[in-house]
């Protein structure tokens, strides 16, 4: 039998979605962000003043302005442009870099600013992260001073959005065997090839691109400026996290690249390390931040919804969960916090670089599931952050280098033995 639409509507069916405070009134959702609870072993002791005005900071930001419309945007897989303004005010772009409008963070800080955005909403923090610990750190680190006078104040207040292509549909882990080109022309150069899974550039007015160079077959870097003549950017579709992150297919047919806009710091891949070296610190903190988001989280739901007669938090099972979840972020923040130490006092190796990213990222899948858990049926809503965050974590858990790459990094650092490349024997028939 053939029912039409409106006969439909008037018995009730395919009507709009009840609002979740009115379809399950006995839980919060997380667009009204829970309480911050996760801080057990006292952290904010090991922070300057500084540090803790911005983490407080950040954190009211967050939860004010990016929590109550989060939900609706990963859904749809949209960034809300018009919260760029409010992040702008968060004053964390180019957060290491000194001068040029920079705000001159610690490594220390830029972590904690890391994390409490990453504490709400994953997307944003990856949002910044690529921006500001890629694009612009590129710029900073290895830009002429005319470079970074040009493009580093405009991109510190997010007036210019920017996005870092290393990664290629055909080289993802083994990035330094990537196939664009930089060709010399007269007054500059032409790029062809490539990039995928690249973050912002659908949007990036400022894309660093890194190339290998046809005469001395060596990787440099060149700025790229949004509608260049043969440089498309087309959104990657059907992603399970980080949704609202607007990853893209870059194609480059003879771009024209000025001269002054070749990055004269980038000679070979190797010079990536100096830049990758800081934004593996800066990625190990997403997953912390995560775990922040989705401890407080489940905390408040035990306490507020009922099974039984009892609080969820009453159950001895639900306990043991929940203090596993709450030792695996002391646990995080604590070698997050020592890395960056590392860090400032010049001591840090791309080893322990990545034993960090990838020891982080892997307690934080532990807690992440273990959150969903809890959630029951509510877990596998976004509406209650936690299911979010457990799609959220796998992309982090595979950028910035896969947990086994950086395990294989720290091994070969350990051992003196490499053995990321794996060893051919070709046949002598």
């Amino acid at each position: 039998m053939t029912v039409s639409s409106s006969s439909n509507k008037k018995q009730g069916v395919g009507l709009p979605a009840l609002d979740v405070s009115l379809a399950f009134p006995q839980a919060t959702a997380a667009s009204i962000f829970p309480p911050t609870a996760w801080d057990y072993y006292l952290s904010d002791d090991l922070l300057t003043p500084e540090e803790q005005a911005l983490r407080k900071r950040i954190r009211n930001v967050m939860e004010t302005e990016i929590a109550p419309v989060m939900t609706e945007y990963w859904e749809k897989a949209e960034f809300p442009y018009h919260l760029i303004p409010k992040l702008a005010t968060l004053r964390v772009a180019g957060s290491s870099i000194q001068g040029y409008g920079c705000p001159g963070l610690s490594i220390t800080a830029s972590a904690i600013a890391t994390a409490e955005i990453a504490r709400v909403d994953a997307s944003c923090s990856t949002f910044i992260l690529v921006h500001s610990s890629l694009a612009m750190l590129t710029i900073g680190l290895l830009g002429s001073e005319e470079q970074k006078q040009k493009y580093l104040p405009s991109m510190a207040d997010l007036r210019l959005i920017g996005c870092w292509g290393l990664t290629e549909p055909d080289n993802g882990s083994d990035a330094s065997a990537l196939t664009t080109t930089a060709t010399k022309v007269a007054g500059g150069w032409l790029l062809n090839g490539q990039k995928r899974w690249i973050g912002n550039s659908t949007f990036a007015d400022v894309l660093v691109i890194f190339a290998k160079n046809t005469t001395t077959k060596q990787v440099n870097a060149y700025i790229l400026k949004k509608g260049s003549p043969g440089l498309s950017a087309t959104k990657i579709e059907n992603k399970i996290g980080l949704r609202m992150v607007q990853n893209g297919d870059i194609v480059m047919k003879d771009v024209f690249v000025p001269d002054e806009d070749r990055l004269p710091g980038v000679n070979s891949f190797q010079d990536t390390n100096k830049v990758l070296a800081a934004s593996r610190v800066m990625v190990a903190w997403q997953p912390i931040g995560i775990c922040m988001g989705v401890y407080d989280m489940c905390l408040r739901y035990l306490k507020e919804r009922k099974q039984f007669g009892a609080p969820l938090a009453a159950l001895q099972l639900n306990q043991e969960k929940l203090v596993r979840m709450l030792g695996n972020v002391q646990a995080m923040f604590l070698v997050g916090w020592r890395l960056c130490k590392l860090y400032e006092t010049g001591k840090m190796t791309i080893g322990q670089a990545g034993m960090g990213k990838a020891w982080i990222s892997l307690r934080a899948r532990e807690t992440v599931a273990l959150g969903r858990e809890l959630l029951g049926g509510n877990g596998i809503l976004a509406d209650f952050l936690v299911a979010k965050a457990f799609c959220d974590i796998e992309p982090i858990y595979t950028y910035e280098g896969t947990y086994d790459i950086n395990c294989l990094v720290t091994g070969r650092e350990v051992t003196g033995i490499a053995s990321i490349k794996p060893v051919i024997k070709h046949s002598r028939m």
